[in-house]
């Protein structure tokens, strides 16, 4: 008779980052269908197209039109969620899950988000509206919510 064990062993910082990466993509479809069904019909806002502005910003790409603009944009919000879930990955990875890991790395990529938008002059954050200002940060709260509550129930290792 053979005894099956399971192995204690911590995933390697990698993998963490890999779910993490996966969890963000997902939240990433989670925040734009919040902002499609919930935010924008109460907010009467118009489509944003800061993902594609930063991608113009960063890369030699220049849609030529606006459909173009508007896959850039989708395929650019997803690839800043991917990211985002990737520092959920080291948080949890450092043990910080939960709550706790949801705060720690909401501050880390919404600061790091303001910097950026700042430095390439794509926007200046200190001049928002209160409107403006909550829309931003209840988006990426959603964002960041729906990648650790991804990451923690479907795609956290078992025995962590």
């Amino acid at each position: 008779m053979r005894l099956v064990t399971l192995s204690t062993k911590r995933p390697s910082l990698l993998s963490d980052v890999g779910r993490g990466v996966l969890a963000g993509v997902a939240g990433s479809v989670v925040m734009t269908a919040f902002q499609k069904f919930v935010e924008m019909p109460i907010s009467q806002r118009e489509d944003s197209y800061g993902p594609a502005d930063l991608a113009q910003k960063l890369l030699p790409v220049r849609p030529a039109t606006d459909a173009w603009r508007k896959r850039l944009n989708y395929a650019t919000h997803t690839a800043l969620g991917a990211m985002w879930g990737a520092a959920y990955g080291v948080a949890a990875h450092r043990g910080l899950r939960g709550l706790r890991g949801t705060a720690a790395t909401f501050g880390a990529i919404y600061s790091q988000d303001l910097v950026m938008i700042t430095a390439l002059g794509l926007g200046k954050p200190w001049t928002w509206s209160r409107k403006e200002a909550t829309i931003d940060v209840l988006d990426k709260v959603v964002h960041i919510a729906a990648t650790s509550a991804i990451y923690d129930r479907f795609l956290s290792p078992a025995g962590r």
